[in-house]
């Protein structure tokens, strides 16, 4: 069989897999939801206080834009499990055994990841052209000025990321929650580099081309118009056409540009090729293993020779009373299991960010220092309401006495503890400056966190939403900062806005929903 008849046939699979889950119902759901978005006005691209006219290319690039800004990132976590997947299933196995090569199986798996992206992209073709019909400001349509931010700026993201999604897959350091955090930031610088560079070759996301081009239009109309530049969520309704509004034929899109854009396929292909030298064909032989044995203690290799040496193997009595320990003897437990295999240089930078809590003004502490404080455990809170799940534990944990009531709360109260270990100094500050409104602030963000965690964990059975949501969360409540959404009352504005009130209650609806998350576990 040939080279291209093994990778279509492996891509071809892959996505038919795929596309017959109900979760790729789920992602169209939400890709149409960002079609209606920008159709209804939630998201926007303004040039200051103007906007264009919603004619072909004014919409066609709001649509491709919503794809490179919006789908780059929620498309990444939707397509990166592919391998692991096969791996928990044992497929992995089996594609071992065969004379396929580990590039042709990248290479594969990053086809498939751009047919899930390029399908969610074709659903906002129709939706842009529906948008410009409804708008009715422009009803001709000039097929090349819409498409052409489709095929030339969305197109090349999602064949990156579709590469970038196998390549942090086959990486064991980027493969779990750590790759899912550091993809957000990778995702939140690229757009700043390119427009801090002002080179549109290396702007993937391709912002920078339209607000170049969208700009000297809108300076023609409004020569007022001060060079600045906004898309985001959550802008209301367009500005009024009569006065806001100029018009915008989309882009001539220059040959140095096209050439960039070949370039990011090119670079997408080499990404999935150079996936294949990180994979390990799963081969479970190049996991993590011990010490030789000529380094580990003489008990240790007869235990793990078992029968074959014959030797025996001694069963620690349990203690009297050992089983009747309770929920205070939980806690502890549960905070060992949190921390357990976490390096001296973990410890060394909380331990930092907690002297720096300390030793900064005050107004530092809360705003710059606690959120990276509390960014900082992500991957520790993450675990939690999973841990029984990615251990196989869960059949012996669930059928211990008082499951619900007692292991659930002292689970919940270990992730506290810890958010208190990590971002305690500035609730020392806040009490020794008496402010008792930004104390409780501080206190509903360490209960609200770990509760998110819980409750994400427990109704999905994974790591990935909590770290997906919170970054996010994260991202624009205390760092940027956005008031609603600051669950850690980084700035005054949000206390006196009175949101430590809302996430107390936020906190005891999300207990609510991992109660029945795990009492939904508790009967499966």
């Amino acid at each position: 069989m040939s080279d291209s008849r093994v990778l279509h046939q492996l891509a071809r699979a892959d996505f038919l897999e795929r596309v017959r889950r109900y979760s790729f119902l789920l992602t169209l759901g939400f890709t149409l939801y960002l079609g209606y978005g920008a159709a209804t006005g939630r998201i926007v691209l303004r040039l200051g206080n103007y906007r264009g006219v919603f004619n072909s290319a004014w919409t066609g690039a709001l649509m491709a834009l919503v794809c490179t800004c919006f789908l780059t990132l929620a498309g990444f976590y939707i397509v990166k499990n592919t391998i692991e997947r096969d791996r928990a299933c044992g497929v992995g196995q089996i594609l071992a055994a065969t004379p396929l090569s580990k590039v042709e199986y990248c290479l594969g798996k990053m086809i498939s990841n751009f047919l899930v992206l390029a399908v969610m992209v074709a659903l906002l073709i129709p939706a842009g052209l529906i948008t410009q019909l409804v708008r009715g400001e422009d009803r001709h349509i000039h097929l090349w000025a819409f498409l052409s931010p489709f095929l030339l700026l969305a197109v090349p993201a999602m064949a990156v990321v579709a590469a970038l999604a196998v390549l942090f897959e086959t990486i064991p350091g980027l493969r779990g929650g750590l790759g899912n955090v550091l993809y957000f930031f990778l995702w939140a610088s690229l757009p700043g580099i390119a427009i801090g560079t002002r080179r549109p070759g290396f702007d993937l996301w391709g912002l920078l081309e339209i607000w170049e081009s969208a700009a000297a239009a809108a300076r023609a109309r409004f020569p007022d118009y001060g060079d600045s530049f906004s898309f985001s969520l959550g802008g209301g309704s367009p500005l009024p056409l009569a006065t806001n509004a100029f018009q915008w034929n989309g882009v001539s899109w220059p040959t140095g540009f096209l050439l960039s854009r070949l370039i990011w396929l090119i670079a997408a292909v080499g990404l999935a090729i150079l996936a294949a030298s990180f994979f390990d064909r799963f081969d479970p032989a190049k996991g993590k293993r011990g010490p030789p044995e000529s380094k580990r203690p003489p008990e240790a290799v007869a235990e793990a020779r078992g029968s074959a040496v014959g030797a025996a193997v001694h069963l620690t009595p349990l203690a009297a009373g050992a089983a009747k320990g309770g929920f205070v003897h939980v806690v502890p437990a549960e905070m060992r299991l949190m921390l357990k295999g976490q390096k001296w240089w973990w410890y060394a930078v909380a331990g930092g960010l907690f002297v720096a809590c300390l030793a900064t003004p005050l107004a530092v502490a809360r705003g710059r220092i606690l959120p990276f404080a509390w960014i900082w455990p992500v991957l520790i809170w993450s675990a939690m309401g999973t841990r029984e799940k990615s251990c196989q534990t869960n059949q012996l944990v669930f059928s211990a006495a008082h499951s619900l009531r007692r292991q659930l709360p002292a689970l919940w109260l270990a992730g506290v503890i810890v958010a208190f270990l990590t971002g305690g100094g500035v609730a020392i500050r806040l009490l020794l400056a008496s402010d008792g409104r930004g104390a409780l602030g501080w206190l509903a963000g360490s209960l609200f966190i770990p509760m998110l965690a819980l409750a994400c964990g427990t109704w999905s059975g994974s790591s990935k939403l909590f770290e997906i949501l919170y970054t996010l969360l994260w991202y624009t409540g205390p760092l940027q900062p956005t008031r609603q959404l600051d669950f850690m009352s980084a700035s005054p504005a949000s206390v006196a806005a009175g949101m430590p009130r809302i996430f107390f209650l936020a906190t005891i609806a999300l207990a609510g929903l991992a109660w029945l998350g795990r009492r939904r576990q508790l009967q499966s």
